[in-house]
């Protein structure tokens, strides 16, 4: 039997063969493209060479694309587990052309690797085109032979676009016969029934246009081949299963499943089904996590938690108390090792994350059935047998419990669900998430850039080695529009041939400084990198005017720049020491350089202690002692991956990096400017360090003069301190412990005299006790007690009181704070809780507790004795 991974490598192997370039899969999280949640085809990464507005050294390529559709447009994440075909995790087997090969060639391709390298059955393949397409059919009959009765024509499942805008063509499917014995009943059955019958397994699309938002589908400049093939779809045919979860790439990690729960696949439709969800929410979930995404509650980390959530619910349906989706998520990532190494690579990563979120479910889960018992439970007094739809939807999005799983458990009970108000919360939610979610999070390219590039327009960068240098005023952008001039008093954007100044990304902030021509003087503000080789300077014009054409002379400003190469290097120094003293589960979650500080993001699950930012400290500053020289190199991708070079989480590298090194302690793809040796940034200094999001932290730190800054401050501090209390700096805690310790003293002696006075007020406020219905009430207000004291004081006046209920009130700074309390003998008559809570709203507030004890707030202080006036009633009202 071929096995998926063979399957991946003769595909790649076959178009390599081909003057293809094998091109890795870019990460699940698509880059500068704010149309698309997750990577959900293989062409996602090229998008820009078919708009034109990217040239590469290579006009075909072929890849295996890791792939997700489980949000937006492409959500298959409900049919998980229940059909053969749909996943929200898999791979696509794709070969392009960027204007080099069209539909003769692209249809050659694919029946040659489908009926020769894979040795299909011709008889069992059937073609479709596009229902004008007159072009395709015609290549499928006569240059490949195939019968015209075997070539279908559709509209709706063959013209593709990748989404609402952007590259779109029609499209030629490939069809394989899984045979009648896998069909429906239907006579009709044929190419394009739903039925498993008729499996489409190669898609051809032909990329003719660039649908605009309008609409409108404008030409793109050269014909371009998108083709993609569902590995898990070829590998069932080729390994004669009937679901893609019986082929091996799958059906291994079911195993690992079974191993685990003790429980056989096969022998029970239930288990079967969580087992298939386990299985590829576990691709899905490990994938996602290593590129770099983290549950959260918006955009991608929403999704990734759901598709968690889901297989936790399915893993606690086969029997598992304790996490496990961290076990299936870590075999996921060995067993496909040999197609993803680098992602392998961060299993350790993953499994914490993982596992942090399943405790945090585990906890979750039983809060959202408790919810629910006391939705049951208030709907049964008044009679009522619908759940609310809202309260479907806050168990669906709180506490990750899907719909079939709260309609499982109330059906028990006679319930149903409000499905038309869950569907209206949901549209709702989805409407958050549309505008929460933004692609990378980096606004789109604006089209003026692109315009420039496709004209040729460049700019080369020297920064690295200058400060200064000179170039050709290429273009001058005012307001979003492209003009020959700008003068005096007016902020333009200036693109030069050359510039020294480095622009912003990678975490770094752009240069400063100023441009010079015979007619003008411009101060630059920022400097932006909207593209590839394309540096823009956003500028003041200070004097005189600038014309494009001219010749410009470009400097920064070098004192900023010299305190960000400083911050920018210790931020590499920084994480090499992290990774040492807390683990290589520290990555870099994002970076902020700027000349004042450094900003560092990174993932880990626990604040970080005193004693480790001080080795930390210690460890940067001991390298920059060492003063090792910072190299940079630039080599293959591949290349520096093997020498160990760390890359950001997702980042898109080219085929070749630039590699920065600290001496031998730390080596990263970096294409920010540093300093020229670790002696340089003299001191570091940490800030602060605290939590971000789930899994993720962040340090914030000093160097050089703004770390010395930072120490003088603190010696100024703690002397102004040791002032306060009258003594030297050296004997500051020891005299501030004493003064704690005095402190604790007195609040001792005014706890007891408060004591003594409220035991005395006691004994006057018991003779205020009323009669109510055989009960005694005592409903008052204390003067001067905060919240704590009441609850001191109900204590002293229950033991006077003997059987009885309090309601004590009092108020404080523009509050009013509510206690009652009920002795043991009558809560089985009334519960303070329930009376609390008609009290508590008479003073705009709300509370709770339990049937002994409650307390509540107020805010409206006007309104205390008509809490105190109503007590009775209400008390008499609980009483019957």
């Amino acid at each position: 039997m071929i096995t998926g991974n063979e399957i991946r490598a003769r595909f790649l192997k076959f178009f390599e063969e081909r003057e293809h370039r094998v091109v890795s899969s870019s990460s699940l999280v698509p880059h500068n493209d704010p149309t698309l949640l997750f990577t959900n085809a293989g062409m996602n990464q090229f998008k820009d060479c078919f708009l034109g507005a990217e040239k590469r050294d290579y006009v075909r390529a072929t890849t295996s694309q890791k792939c997700v559709r489980a949000g937006g447009k492409h959500n298959d994440l409900e049919n998980v587990g229940r059909t053969a075909r749909h996943h929200t995790f898999f791979e696509m087997l794709g070969n392009f052309s960027f204007g080099d090969y069209f539909k003769k060639e692209a249809i050659a391709y694919a029946w040659e690797f489908l009926t020769k390298d894979m040795g299909l059955d011709i008889d069992k393949l059937y073609v479709s085109v596009y229902t004008t397409d007159d072009e395709a059919a015609d290549i499928w009959h006569k240059q490949e032979g195939v019968p015209r009765e075997r070539i279908f024509r559709f509209e709706e499942d063959n013209f593709w676009s990748m989404g609402d805008t952007g590259p779109c063509g029609p499209c030629s499917e490939i069809f394989y016969d899984n045979g009648p014995e896998v069909g429906c009943d239907s006579p009709d059955c044929t190419v394009g029934c739903d039925c498993d019958r008729y499996m489409e397994i190669w898609n051809n699309v032909f990329m003719q246009f660039d649908r605009q938002p309008d609409g409108e589908l404008v030409p793109l400049p050269k014909p371009a081949v998108d083709t993609g093939m569902g590995l898990e779809r070829l590998a069932t045919v080729m390994q004669k299963v009937q679901s893609n979860y019986d082929t091996d790439l799958l059906r291994d990690i079911i195993a690992y499943i079974e191993k685990l729960s003790g429980k056989t696949y096969g022998d029970n439709d239930e288990n079967d089904v969580s087992m298939r969800v386990m299985a590829d929410h576990s691709r899905a979930t490990a994938y996602l996590i290593a590129d770099g995404v983290l549950p959260s509650n918006e955009g991608r980390g929403y999704v990734l938690r759901r598709i968690m959530r889901r297989a936790m619910r399915h893993a606690k349906m086969l029997g598992f108390e304790d996490p496990v989706l961290f076990k299936t998520a870590t075999f996921v990532l060995e067993f496909m090792n040999k197609a993803y190494p680098s992602e392998a690579a961060r299993k350790d990563f993953v499994a914490k994350v993982v596992q942090n979120e399943e405790e945090r479910f585990i906890a979750t889960l039983g809060n959202g059935l408790r919810i629910l018992q006391e939705e049951i439970a208030a709907l049964e007094k008044t009679g009522q047998k619908v759940i609310p739809g809202e309260t479907v939807f806050k168990l669906y999005d709180t506490y990750g419990f899907p719909v079939d799983l709260t309609a499982d458990i109330v059906e028990k009970d006679g319930f149903e669900l409000d499905e038309a108000g869950f569907e209206t919360c949901m549209e709702a939610q989805r409407a958050k998430a549309r505008e929460h979610w933004k692609g990378s999070g980096e606004e789109a390219v604006s089209a003026i850039y692109k315009k420039l590039v496709d004209e040729g327009i460049k700019t080369t960068f020297s920064g690295y080695e200058k400060t200064e240098d000179k170039g050709a005023v290429l273009a001058l952008i005012k307001d979003g529009v492209l003009v020959d001039e700008a003068v005096c008093g007016e902020t333009v954007e200036v693109i030069t041939a050359v510039t020294p100044c480095y622009g912003e990304s990678g975490g770094q902030v752009g240069d400063t400084g100023n441009i010079s021509t015979a007619d003008a003087s411009l101060r630059i503000i920022d400097t932006k990198k909207p593209l590839e080789n394309l540096f823009s300077h956003v500028c003041e014009v200070v004097t005189g005017s600038v014309q494009k054409g001219a010749e410009a002379t470009i400097s920064v400003d070098a004192e900023r720049r010299q305190k960000i190469v400083l911050n920018h290097t210790a931020t590499h120094l920084l994480q090499a020491a992290m990774q040492k003293i807390l683990g290589d589960h520290i990555k870099q979650a994002g970076s902020l350089v700027t000349p004042d500080r450094l900003r560092f993001d990174f993932t880990h699950f626990s604040p970080v202690t005193t004693e480790e930012i001080i080795k930390i400290e210690e460890e940067v500053n001991k390298q920059i002692r060492v003063n090792a020289a910072v190299k940079s190199d630039v080599m293959a991708a591949d290349t520096a991956e093997q020498a160990g070079a760390m890359a950001l989480f997702g980042e898109k590298y080219g085929d070749e990096v630039r590699v920065i090194s600290v001496g031998d302690y730390s080596m990263e793809l970096c294409g920010g400017t540093h300093a020229s040796a670790a002696g340089d940034i003299g001191l570091f200094r940490i800030l602060s360090e605290g939590g971000i999001a789930a899994g993720v932290r962040r340090i914030e730190a000093v160097t050089g003069d703004g770390a010395l800054a930072q120490v003088h401050q603190q010696q100024q501090a703690l002397q102004r301190l040791a002032n306060l209390v009258k003594a030297e700096p050296a004997q500051l805690e020891t005299r501030l412990q004493k003064l704690l310790e005095q402190q604790k003293e007195l609040e001792k002696e005014v706890e007891q005299l408060q004591a003594k006075a409220n035991a005395d007020k006691s004994g006057e406020l018991v003779n205020q006790t009323q009669d109510v219905a055989g009960v005694k009430l005592l409903a008052v207000k204390v003067d001067g007690v905060d919240g704590k004291g009441l609850r001191e004081f109900s204590d002293q006046l229950r033991d006077k009181l003997g059987s009885g209920v309090l309601v004590l009130t009092s108020t404080e700074g523009g509050k009013v704070a509510l206690l009652v309390a009920v002795t043991k003998d009558l809560t089985s008559k009334v519960k303070a809780g329930d009376l609390i809570k008609p009290l508590a709203a008479i003073v705009g507030g709300r509370g709770g507790g339990k049937p002994e004890l409650a307390q509540a707030g107020g805010a409206d202080v006007d309104k205390v004795e008509a809490l105190l006036q109503a007590a009775p009633e209400q008390l008499k009202e609980l009483l019957g």
